[in-house]
């Protein structure tokens, strides 16, 4: 049968580029030490500086901005706080809508949730898998309208407030299209950069966008810092608020305990930040493996049928944060079917993130025509993609 085959030359092209033993499992994606973590990680451990103090915090956030190009970063503990820092200072209130992919993981949702806001789902493109912004305009036009400078849902009649822009898989979402909707609708625009370290967007590095973005450095991630976040912005204002709230709201003080507004206690630990001072160091080298082995994939999947490697849009320099294989529409159904072949050879292969308006929690939650989710969800399969097989072994 065709399917038969489809799934055989999958399996094979895999193992042509991860050179596979199959007694070694094969992770979609783990974190690679091979600097100064452990040095970096001690040096807190010996000098009892593993909390939310410590030079190594101050040290990464500076690091962090300068990789970027972005002027301000301030850590904090994972990049679902970095989210919801990031909603808050974008002026996201309770009864306020934002408009979140579908096609995204859940953190977004449940930062909007935090908030007592609510996740109004779109579409997203199958050029960048990130919102479908001409799409989206279009439905807003229809959808919603202007009272003053704020955008109403006419059916709903609640203000939609902002925007996110997920870089899918590292892939960076069409910003300039995103941009001119959100100047349309007076809408703010946040960058969910979780998966983006690393990634350009016209040369620019993501995160310079929005008025504020969010990172993530989970032990998945471009780099990782154990569990971690970054709440970023151009703006010193922000950038002070964001500081000051994210540490509880205390007012600096030798002794005393005089805390000025609301705040959370979402200041990155010492210890994590030096974790990621050590892998920051090598980001180059893992944004090239990581581009190498984007390109034995892309060379491997070239010539099947039914199935197509996933290549950055081209606008755009992606890190490849999770290499991706997307079967033509007919052999969707096939999806499943190699999840099961490939992980009982120990490849580690997944699909994505099951579309959020099917979630029980968000079901009642306003959303467009999903066409292009839908179809990206049955079809995508995420295939192993740690920085360390770009240089052609396996882990052991």
């Amino acid at each position: 049968m065709r399917e038969d085959l489809i799934i055989s030359n999958v399996i094979s092209a895999l193992k042509s580029v991860l050179k596979h033993d199959e007694n070694k499992p094969i992770a979609l994606s783990q974190p690679w030490f091979n600097g100064n973590e452990w040095k970096y990680v001690k040096s807190c451990i010996d000098e009892g500086w593993v909390s939310s103090s410590g030079e190594y915090v101050d040290r990464f956030e500076a690091n962090l901005a300068e990789f970027t190009g972005v002027k301000h970063a301030v850590a904090v503990v994972n990049g679902t706080a970095a989210l919801h820092i990031s909603l808050l200072l974008s002026g996201v209130k309770q009864g306020d809508e934002v408009l979140i992919p579908a096609l995204t993981f859940v953190a977004g949702a449940n930062a909007i949730c935090y908030l007592k806001a609510v996740p109004h789902f779109i579409d997203s493109d199958d050029k960048s898998l990130g919102v479908d912004a001409n799409k989206l305009c279009s439905y807003l036009k229809d959808t919603a309208y202007m009272k003053g400078n704020v955008c109403y849902n006419k059916k709903t009649q609640r203000p939609i407030r902002a925007v996110i822009a997920v870089h899918t898989f590292g892939h960076p979402a069409d910003l300039d299209a995103l941009l001119e909707v959100c100047r349309k609708f007076n809408l703010e625009l946040i960058e969910d950069c979780a998966q983006g370290l690393g990634s350009y967007y016209k040369n620019i590095h993501v995160g310079n966008f929005g008025k504020v973005s969010a990172f993530s450095f989970n032990g998945n991630k471009i780099i990782t810092t154990g569990g971690g976040g970054a709440v970023v912005t151009n703006s010193l204002e922000v950038a002070k608020i964001a500081k000051h709230i994210t540490k509880t709201a205390k007012i600096p003080h030798p002794w005393f305990f005089i805390h000025d507004s609301i705040g959370y206690n979402y200041r990155m630990p010492n210890i994590n930040a030096a974790l990621g001072c050590a892998q920051l160091e090598n980001i180059e080298k893992f944004l090239k493996n990581k581009r190498a082995l984007a390109k034995k994939y892309q060379e491997a999947f070239e010539n099947l049928e039914g199935v197509s490697f996933f290549k950055e849009p081209e606008y755009a320099k992606s890190n490849y944060w999770l290499n991706t294989i997307i079967l033509n529409e007919e052999y969707s159904f096939i999806r499943d079917l190699l999840l099961v072949k490939t992980n009982s050879q120990k490849i580690g292969t997944r699909p994505p993130w099951m579309l959020l308006n099917k979630l029980p929690m968000f079901r009642d939650c306003p959303s467009m025509d999903l066409k292009t989710s839908e179809y990206l969800e049955k079809s995508i399969i995420n295939i192993p993609s740690s920085p360390f097989l770009g240089e052609g072994y396996v882990k052991e």
